[in-house]
Order: C-alpha cells, then sequence, then structure tokens
C-alpha cells in the first residue's frame, strides 16, 4: 500500500504529466478561442444602423424635447390638463400638482403625476424627474409637460461604488480583478453585441461568440492563467453550448416570440431588422454565462482543494467527493433563479391570483412563459455543467498535481526524489 501512494505522489508531481496536461487543456482551449476571436472580428458591427431613430419617434409632433428637473413641493390644486374645460362645458378637475425646477434653468412648471406613481411614492422636494416638454409643439388642449419617471442616477451611481468597495474589501486583489472584468465585459458587450445585433446579425452567433471571448478574459484575468481556470472555462463552455442548443430548439417549440413588453416592441418599430427571438435566445445565453462562470469556478475549485487535503485519493473518490459538494451547489443555485424571478414576478402572480385562470395558465402566458423556460433552460446547463467540469477537473488534477492550479509546481507537494526512494 507504502508504494502505491508513493507512485501517486510521484504522479502528481511529474512534471511531463503536467506538461502533457497543459498542452491538451490548451489544444481544447486554443482553438475555440481563435474562432472566437476570428468571427467577433467578422461579425465587428460597421455602424449602419439608425442611432437617432428613438429620437423620431419622441418628435412625433415636432417640437417636444426630454427634459429633467428637481422636485420643488407639490400641492392640491386645479390639474393643468383640464384647466379651459370649463369654456366648453367640462369640469376642472383637482390633483396633486408637482412643481419642478428645470435643470437647463427658466420657471418652475407643473407636473401631473400618475395616480398609480402617487399610490407608491409620493415625490419629495429634491427628487429629480424625467419629463417631455411639449410647451414648444402647437396643441390646443392636454398639459405643456408630462412626467415620464424619476432620474435614479445618484443612488445607482453610489450602490455600485459600494458594491465595488465591498468586493474589492472582501475579495482583496482578485475581487479588484474581477469588478475590472465585469466593467470590460460590459463595455464589450455595449461595444460589439448590442451594435451588431442592432444591425440585424445573427443572434445565436453574436451570443456565441461574445459569451466566450467574454469568459476567456474575464475567467483568465480573475483567476489567473493555470489548469484549475481552464477546467472551470471548459465546463463553462460545455454549459453555453447546451443552454445555446435548448435556447434556439425552445424558442421555435414552445412558440416564443419575444415580444411581451414595451421595450421589445418599441424595438420591433424602430429597428424591424432585429429578430426578437433571437433577442430573447441572446439574452438567455448571457444570463446563462454569469450562473455557469459561478457554478464551474468554484466546482473547479473544490476539486482541486480536495486534492490537496487528500493527494492520495482515487480519481473515483475525488469525483465523488466534488459532486456531493456540487449537489448542493445545484440545489442552492436552483433556488436562487427560481426565487429572484418569483420576487420579481410577484405582481403577476398577485393578477393571477385575482382571476379566474388558473396557475398553469398564467405561467404558460406570454412574457411568463419565456421566464419560466428561461429558467428551466439555463438551470438545465447548468445542472449538467457541474458533473463535466467535476470529471474535467479530477482528470486535470490527476495528471497536473495540485501546483497546477496556480501554474507551478507545488510547495506542499514537492519531496525529492530522495524521500521518496526512502520510503519504497
Amino acid at each position: 500500500m507504502g508504494h502505491s501512494h508513493n507512485h501517486d505522489q510521484a504522479i502528481l508531481i511529474d512534471p511531463a504529466r503536467r506538461r502533457r496536461a497543459s498542452i491538451i487543456l490548451w489544444a481544447l482551449l486554443a482553438p475555440i478561442g481563435a474562432l472566437a476571436l476570428v468571427m467577433v472580428i467578422v461579425l465587428w458591427p460597421q455602424g449602419n444602423y439608425d442611432r437617432f431613430a428613438l429620437n423620431g419617434s419622441m418628435d412625433v409632433a415636432g417640437g417636444a424635447s426630454m427634459q429633467t428637473g428637481t422636485v420643488t413641493r407639490s400641492l392640491e390644486q386645479d390639474c393643468p390638463s383640464s384647466q379651459g374645460l370649463e369654456e366648453v362645458g367640462g369640469k376642472t378637475l383637482s390633483c396633486t400638482v408637482t412643481y419642478v425646477m428645470p435643470s437647463d434653468g427658466g420657471a418652475e412648471i407643473q407636473l401631473e403625476i400618475p395616480a398609480e406613481q402617487l399610490q407608491a411614492r409620493q415625490p419629495r422636494a429634491g427628487d429629480e424627474l424625467r419629463y417631455l416638454d411639449l410647451s414648444a409643439v402647437d396643441t390646443t388642449s392636454g398639459a405643456p409637460y408630462v412626467f415620464v419617471d424619476y432620474v435614479r442616477t445618484l443612488p445607482m451611481i453610489l450602490l455600485a461604488l459600494a458594491y465595488a468597495l465591498v468586493v474589492v474589501l472582501v475579495a482583496g486583489w482578485r475581487g479588484t480583478r474581477a469588478m475590472i472584468g465585469l466593467v470590460g465585459g460590459l463595455v464589450f458587450m455595449v461595444a460589439y453585441m448590442v451594435p451588431a445585433l442592432l444591425e440585424g446579425g445573427n443572434p445565436v452567433l453574436i451570443a456565441l461568440t461574445g459569451s466566450t471571448t467574454i469568459m476567456f478574459v474575464a475567467l483568465y484575468f480573475a483567476h489567473g492563467l493555470n489548469a484549475k481556470t481552464s477546467t472551470a472555462l471548459l465546463g463553462t463552455l460545455f454549459g453555453l453550448a447546451v443552454t445555446a442548443g435548448l435556447a434556439v430548439w425552445l424558442t421555435d417549440a414552445a412558440a416564443l416570440t419575444g415580444a411581451n413588453d414595451e421595450h421589445a416592441m418599441t424595438l420591433s418599430t424602430v429597428a424591424p431588422q432585429v429578430s426578437l427571438p433571437g433577442l430573447l435566445i441572446c439574452g438567455l445565453l448571457i444570463g446563462g454565462m454569469g450562473v455557469l462562470n459561478d457554478v464551474t469556478i468554484t466546482q473547479s475549485a473544490t476539486v482541486w482543494e480536495l486534492a490537496e487535503t487528500a493527494p492520495h485519493a482515487r480519481a473515483s473518490e475525488l469525483f465523488l467527493k466534488g459532486m456531493r459538494i456540487g449537489r448542493d451547489h445545484i440545489a442552492s443555485t436552483v433556488y436562487t433563479i427560481a426565487f429572484a424571478y418569483a420576487g420579481a414576478a410577484l405582481p403577476v402572480l398577485a393578477i393571477a391570483a385575482l382571476s379566474d385562470q388558473s396557475f398553469g395558465t398564467t405561467l404558460g402566458t406570454g412574457g411568463m412563459a419565456e421566464e419560466v423556460i428561461r429558467i428551466l433552460i439555463g438551470s438545465i446547463g447548468l445542472v449538467l455543467a457541474i458533473p463535466v467540469t467535476t470529471a474535467i477537473a479530477v482528470i486535470v488534477v490527476k495528471a497536473t498535481g495540485t501546483g497546477g492550479a496556480h501554474g507551478r509546481r507545488s510547495a506542499r507537494a514537492t519531496p525529492t526524489p530522495i524521500a521518496i526512494d526512502s520510503q519504497l
């Protein structure tokens, strides 16, 4: 038995085996990365779409413009939209009128905020609002200023900074690299994926090339150029492939249109070259990318930690132990995805409870069906990626040794040949 343990340990530190395993990993990943890079270059947007298509839709009457302002006070008084109705036999109505100081200067204006907005939250002095200025439009009725939404820029920036600070303080330099990778990924999406989609490019190809490129850069940048990261990347790419295949099939089989909210309808009007079902598939892949990255890097790290604590464990033992942890990860992640959407969909679920439709009928309608299928497809890709990543990690860690996780030979498992011989 002692001979077997020494043999296993010698294999773990065998430089030749480690080099061969690294070559195999790169032989698998390098063509995929090169292909993704070539496809990004081929599909790179040329900018031949109408960047200001929505500007015209906001100016339907000529002279309308979007403005911002700061709330000064709110009063109960005659509604601006009903002023002048008495002259034509109507009745002037009373409502909450919000006074706003325009950001570009000038006199205060009066805004009527919809009742459902007032019921949820009363405007407060200092709030920033966005409104449509129709004062230059030649209209004979209606209010000259129309409430659009609150301006939430400052609190969102503060929250983002707090998030970045917490990540950096807790995770240190690795957390800093992850945040840089996140920002880089978002910039890449805005610079490449969104314009390419607006030009009418193939959404599946754009999503696959974009997601693959982001994963290559983000994973290696955040976790280092090593065997552990390469293993997680292989598992992530496998999960993305499964997710893409299911998404393409289910979008057609379940008759998903992607045209179930106001943003999609607006997009179909101003950019008819964009495929809404394709956009749905693209969004599904981007959404699944982050969750897959989470479970695969965690599962790969788990196998390496197990191998470090038990360097003589057989491959089957490492796999079974890794999967015990992986099953817990699967359960918690599935809960996270499902409950996150259930929380966001509470208004829809409440409407279903107030109607005579069954719960199943509600889930099968429009946007609800899209989200349910999105969750199920993403979860299938996630669940299948865990055993695949675990198996790859076990194979790689047995071939490279635990030092391969950091791109170097492990100091923990570097006994001299003399020490090994003395135990034979």
